[in-house]
């Protein structure tokens, strides 16, 4: 989800495209296709959809769109101007999660299959997709904007900060229980669109260790009588880190550190950046 086009703002000096390893999967995917995804290097949301894509290996063109300067083909589309947005045959999708059940209903050929045969945990899925949209993403960012009221004292800031810290770390720890108990995925052996769904904030938890003095999940041997718990999440965060999708879909960190410098400052202008700010849902 990027912010509403607009001149002359700070956020839109901040790098242009796609830079590291996703630079390269960009390059593969500038012909035209059937499947068009206008989409922004640095969002997590347009990392979900783009995940699905690379495993899947359904063939598309990307198209970075400039949230400022934002292509009337994107407009035509989406009104709203926000990516990820998907172009079938000429028609237009939007929202990660509805994009990506679509890709899954429009490419069953295509393996993998990140939805299990089993309806009920197919319901479950769906539970915890939400869960991570309407929980953990708002969390994740409610530390991350954090600022404390005007004319808080030291003791009450850093209270206000570890609030917001022990909301993230307790919804994390939610998502984690509710995981099958080998792994390393949510659901067992193989990746699902839970997994999918949650792996782009994953890969962005290093954000805490230069903002907000860190996040604090415990390591090896440190969860106390939640060492079960943390353990299981790690195996899990480690198997994200390692897929060749996630990191081929990932730019030089260096070009998102004055991105998340603007959110960890609360002056980003994205439309989840506002919607934290007012205290509204995932827009």
């Amino acid at each position: 989800m990027t912010s509403q086009q607009t001149t002359n703002h700070p956020d839109a000096n901040l790098h242009p495209v796609a830079t590291g390893p996703a630079a390269h999967t960009v390059a593969a995917h500038t012909s035209p296709a059937p499947l068009t995804l206008y989409a922004g290097w640095f969002c997590p949301f347009v990392q979900r959809v783009w995940l699905a894509l690379e495993e899947k290996k359904i063939p598309y063109q990307y198209i970075e769109v400039n949230p400022y300067h934002k292509p009337a083909s994107l407009l035509q589309l989406n009104p709203r101007g926000l990516v990820p947005t998907l172009e079938h045959d000429g028609r237009p999708l939007y929202e990660s999660n509805v994009v990506l059940e679509f890709l899954e209903d429009v490419y069953p050929d295509h393996a993998p299959s990140f939805r299990p045969s089993d309806p009920y945990l197919r319901a479950r899925g769906r539970i915890w997709s939400d869960f991570v949209t309407s929980r953990i993403v708002p969390s994740y960012h409610r530390f991350l904007q954090y600022q404390p009221p005007e004319g808080s004292s030291a003791e009450e800031a850093g209270a206000g900060l570890d609030r917001v810290r022990k909301e993230l770390l307790g919804r994390l720890k939610e998502f984690a229980k509710e995981m099958d108990g080998e792994g390393p995925w949510f659901f067992g052996q193989e990746p699902s669109l839970v997994d999918l769904v949650l792996a782009p904030w994953v890969v962005r938890l290093w954000v805490f260790d230069h903002w907000k003095g860190g996040l604090g999940i415990p390591g090896e041997g440190q969860g106390g009588e939640d060492e079960g718990v943390w353990a299981r999440w790690r195996k899990w965060a480690k198997a994200v880190e390692e897929r060749k999708s996630v990191r081929e879909t990932m730019s030089d960190k260096e070009h998102y550190m004055p991105i998340y410098q603007r959110y960890a400052d609360n002056k980003a202008m994205s439309e989840m950046a506002k919607a934290t700010r007012e205290g509204r849902p995932v827009p």
